[in-house]
């Protein structure tokens, strides 16, 4: 009698616990030989993960994470193998003997319709415990590296989304948005408008789910703050004007979507296949530019300030007051030191830990253009970096250079504007 038949035909399999029938299931689909029955396992298999509670769901995950290590009598046969030889033979029959079985399974687990979104849930489940797990990394490993390959640029599709995309994937952007909050329906409908573009990348495994997106608004010259970006449609003739007259393309909004997916790069892909479609629709454009978030800068800043020998120490009780950035006087006292203090935060080595924006679209290539003051009034922004954003600029003829000069040594380019603001005096 089959595995299958085993666990399903057999009426003592009923009355066993789930989470032992799902154990049960994952060694038969790792054993099953046959492709036809082996996707039946694997079905089968996802469906009691769905119908575990929380618990055994747990539980389940550490059985992946603990019971599927490669051979070792096998893999030291191989590793000495290789140290005797020393052959490209050797070396692959090694890296056979170093994968671990679990791999295979997570592999036949996606053969099962709804599989890849399994696994995906899996790892987003498992990263709010892995510290006090630590031998759910090595699933999270296998899970980040399988999806590097299913989700490589090869497999992934670049779809732009307006007004016409279906109902369900227009609501996901609503839920999705990580950046700027869409207030529902209206404020969707504006930053769809013509001289507004959105686009994202899917996966045929997962149709109607977009894996990260991207918001851009056409605009004349280099946009400094978003409230504008972001304000209240003013009619679809006054947008195509808009759009006709700008020469510059502004990446306002940059959301993940699939936590279980994070680690997978997929924004620097977007970013540069973004920039061809505008250009394919728009030859006018002239400059393609970031509007950024500082999501680390309060933190780092109140850290230092809490240094008393700090010279810049005395800041710190101005940016306890409330509403200081909606009192002119007030916040053009604070607008030299902070727009200096942002600049030595962002151009720190990357040796120390950056911003993670920052860390971003400098290893993309892009060039640390601009530094805003209150360029983002909303409060999550004044919490975050009080109010500042920057644009990261990127040009075509310098991308590559930049890139490498980045991931070498660490260089950040810069413009000559956020090289003036490291060298005022207050």
């Amino acid at each position: 009698m089959s595995a299958i038949r085993q666990t399903f035909n057999d009426p003592s399999s009923t009355t066993m616990p789930l989470l032992d029938r799902a154990k049960q299931l994952a060694a038969s689909l790792l054993s099953e030989r046959s492709q036809a029955s082996g996707a039946l396992v694997a079905r089968q298999l996802r469906e009691m993960l769905g119908a575990l509670d929380d618990n055994d769901r747990r539980c389940f995950q550490r059985y992946l994470a603990t019971e599927f290590h490669p051979h070792g009598p096998a893999l030291r046969a191989a590793a000495q193998r290789y140290l005797a030889e020393g052959t490209a033979e050797a070396a692959a029959a090694l890296a056979r003997a170093a994968e671990p079985p679990r791999q295979e399974l997570l592999r036949r687990i996606n053969m099962a319709p709804g599989g890849i979104s399994a696994l995906i849930a899996i790892r987003s489940e498992i990263a709010s415990y892995m510290r006090t797990d630590p031998e759910l990394k090595l699933l999270d490993a296998d899970l980040k590296h399988l999806f590097a390959s299913w989700f490589n640029r090869g497999f992934i599709e670049l779809r732009r989304i307006d007004w016409q995309t279906p109902a369900a994937v227009l609501e996901k952007l609503i839920a999705y948005e990580a950046v700027h909050e869409i207030k529902g329906w209206d404020d969707l409908r504006r930053r769809l408008a013509p001289d507004r573009r959105c686009f994202g990348f899917f996966h045929p495994a997962l149709p109607g789910e977009p894996l990260i997106f991207v918001e851009v608004a056409l605009v004349e010259g280099l946009a400094t703050a978003v409230q504008p970006l972001l304000s209240q449609d003013d009619g679809e003739a006054i947008a195509q004007q808009r759009a006709a007259r700008a020469d510059t393309a502004i990446f306002y909004s940059i959301s993940n979507c699939q936590d279980g997916l994070r680690g997978v790069a997929f924004g620097n892909f977007l970013i540069k296949q973004v920039v061809e479609e505008l250009q394919s629709e728009f030859p006018q454009l002239k400059r393609f530019s970031t509007l950024s978030t500082v999501p680390g800068f309060r933190q780092w800043l109140a850290n230092r300030l809490a240094n008393a020998s700090d010279p810049d120490a005395a800041l710190l009780s101005q940016l306890e007051s409330d509403s200081w950035w909606n009192d002119p006087a007030q916040s053009e006292k604070l607008r030299v030191p902070l727009l200096r203090l942002c600049a030595s935060y962002l151009t720190r080595k990357p040796s120390i830990r950056i911003d993670p924006v920052a860390r971003f679209h400098l290893g993309n290539g892009a060039r640390l253009e601009r530094i805003n003051w209150l360029g983002n009034t909303a409060l999550r922004a004044i919490q975050e970096s009080f109010g500042i954003m920057v644009n990261y600029l990127y040009d075509h003829n310098t991308i590559e250079t930049n890139h490498e000069a980045f991931v070498r040594d660490g260089t950040i380019v810069r413009s000559p504007d956020v090289d003036a603001l490291l060298h005022i005096t207050d």
